[in-house]
């Protein structure tokens, strides 16, 4: 069984609670596969990145083989503005983030089952091609955003949403989690060789991967700490201008592009 997210944001948990911890969110359009179910709770694998979680049974569409089949199949088109909406034919408004995805949108109109919405804002295509220039623009666009455990829109992030969701309205797919993400792409030796666009992930004193950020240029990085935020940047990790101290310590540096 498949289901389709038909709410601006659901809350993905580690267990079938509400008092369990947020581990990720579904968007608007964003479709899964259902797991199992126990009482009003059910358990879902994101077609995106394979990130599994609880979520309410009252807070998901359920979609046809046939009909997730074809959307797996097909380019998505994402949402490009921070806050934009939806209508249907009842005049109904919907509040869609920044990065909601509009299955089979086609000529300003998307489909949840028989449900038809009109769209006029503005979208990108998953196959456009992924240019740095563009990353660092979409990147901006959650400048100030607070910090979410789990979170992935610009109303609560946290910093691996953060990079995965840049990535994902530039035509990239990239996993969930810092750790996830830091064994993707290609590992380059030197901050000198970095290029607008790249990650750089960091670690605790356990060598653990914990942070990661996007860099901007040789000197500056944004990432997901407290808020979306700009900070200095070099071969020691992230330098914050309040505390005159580093706050994170550099591990590696990856490049996707």
């Amino acid at each position: 069984m498949y289901g389709i997210c038909h709410l601006s944001l659901i809350p993905c948990r580690k267990d079938p609670s509400d008092r369990s911890e947020l581990v990720t969110q579904l968007l608007f359009g964003e479709t899964f596969s259902i797991l199992e179910s126990a009482g009003s709770w059910t358990r879902i694998k994101a077609a995106a990145d394979g990130y599994e979680g609880w979520i309410d049974t009252k807070q998901y569409s359920e979609l046809g083989v046939n009909a997730f089949n074809a959307l797996s199949a097909s380019p998505v088109c994402y949402t490009t503005e921070l806050v934009q909406i939806l209508r249907n034919k009842r005049n109904d408004v919907l509040p869609l983030l920044l990065g909601s995805s509009l299955p089979g949108f086609n000529k300003g109109e998307c489909f949840i089952g028989k449900e038809l919405w009109t769209y006029e804002g503005q979208f990108n295509v998953s196959d456009m091609a992924t240019e740095r220039s563009n990353l660092i623009e979409t990147a901006h666009l959650y400048l100030h955003s607070p910090y979410l455990w789990g979170g992935r829109s610009p109303f609560g992030i946290d910093c691996s949403g953060f990079t995965q969701m840049v990535y994902k309205l530039n035509g990239k797919r990239i996993h969930r989690d810092a750790c996830q993400q830091a064994e993707e792409g290609s590992l380059l030796s030197f901050v000198e060789e970095a290029q607008p666009g790249d990650l750089a992930f960091f670690d605790n004193a356990e060598g653990k991967i914990i942070h990661v950020g996007i860099i901007l240029n040789a000197s500056r990085i944004i990432h997901a700490s407290g808020c979306v935020r700009v900070d200095k940047f070099d071969h020691h990790g992230i330098f914050r201008e309040e505390t005159k101290k580093y706050s994170h310590n550099l591990r590696m540096i990856r490049t996707y592009l």
